[in-house]
């Protein structure tokens, strides 16, 4: 092998080849290219609204969406950031310039204002999910990282209180957190070479409070299967699904299999942040509506920076 084709380009703390990046890139459907060509001028839109977590109090339940995935969470005084990605693009890092896609819409809060995070919950190791530019800038040695199977090597664990992977129906503690791992309907390489990477929905208990984060997922009725009780807070997936049906559930889906684990309040993700398909911007979140109908008040937190309590 020469020594042009031994380079490699670093994705934090995995790397990649020279040619199997170029491989990924020429696998990437046309509208990709055409986006990324637009992506060069466009400026992220503002969010909508600024969370305010320093007015939070240390008893209750306690979100903020931030943007796509990411949401911000503190139960009775514990705080959870799920699938955190803050930068402006997520995709292949190759020092000099970040190849992928662009927000549409700057995250809520910028990462210096976030408050001290307890818990990182990382669903799979997705470009859209797992940032690892966001993970570097998160190390801290007073926060704990979730993650599914085979996705630590990914991060600099040693730079973090602790890292703990989680399979299928296996449960973790992390300070008053329990978290179970749960089957999604997914995938979970980063590179398409790397099918061994595991993928995770988690349910998190911390005292009287029961949140499932389902990470990414299509349909399937794993979320009834694996059902034990109810859960105040459901925050579900709802887009990407046109023409990513196979690997994203649409609204409807995302409706249904909320109310089979038992949801009582459901937050929308993964969706008005990132053009990953062609269902227009606002389409999900008017179908969720629609599905939910008489009980849309149990859709919470509908714009990226929207708060959502219960105590």
């Amino acid at each position: 092998m020469d020594s042009r084709t031994s380079r490699r380009l670093w994705l934090g703390g995995g790397a990649l080849t020279v040619g199997a990046g170029i491989a990924l890139f020429r696998t990437m459907p046309s509208f990709f290219w055409k986006q990324l060509q637009e992506d060069f001028t466009r400026i992220p839109a503002p969010p909508p609204l600024t969370p305010n977590p320093a007015d939070w109090p240390d008893k209750g339940l306690h979100a903020a969406w931030l943007g796509h995935s990411t949401v911000l969470l503190k139960i009775d005084g514990f705080t959870v950031l799920t699938d955190p990605v803050f930068h402006k693009w997520i995709g292949v890092d190759l020092k000099f310039a970040t190849v992928g896609m662009k927000r549409l819409v700057a995250a809520a809060l910028p990462i210096e204002k976030l408050p001290k995070v307890d818990l990182i919950l990382s669903s799979h190791a997705h470009m859209d999910h797992l940032d690892l530019k966001t993970m570097r800038d998160l190390e801290s040695p007073q926060t704990e990282v979730v993650m599914a199977r085979s996705t630590s090597d990914l991060i600099r664990a040693g730079n973090y209180a602790r890292v703990q992977e989680v399979g299928w129906g296996e449960v973790v503690k992390a300070g008053p957190a329990s978290i179970r791992g749960l089957q999604v309907n997914h995938w979970g390489a980063r590179m398409r070479t790397d099918t061994y990477r595991g993928y995770n929905g988690y349910s998190l208990t911390v005292g009287r409070w029961k949140i499932l984060f389902a990470g990414d997922t299509a349909d399937t009725d794993a979320f009834r299967v694996q059902r034990q009780g109810d859960v105040d807070l459901a925050i579900f997936p709802i887009g990407a699904y046109d023409p990513w049906i196979h690997a994203h559930c649409n609204p409807e889906q995302a409706w249904r299999m909320s109310n089979e684990f038992g949801a009582e309040h459901i937050l929308s993700v993964h969706h008005q942040t990132f053009r990953l398909s062609r269902e227009g911007k606002t389409e999900p979140m008017e179908r969720i509506l629609n599905a939910a109908g008489n009980s849309e008040k149990r859709i919470v937190a509908r714009e990226i920076g929207s708060e959502f309590s219960v105590s």
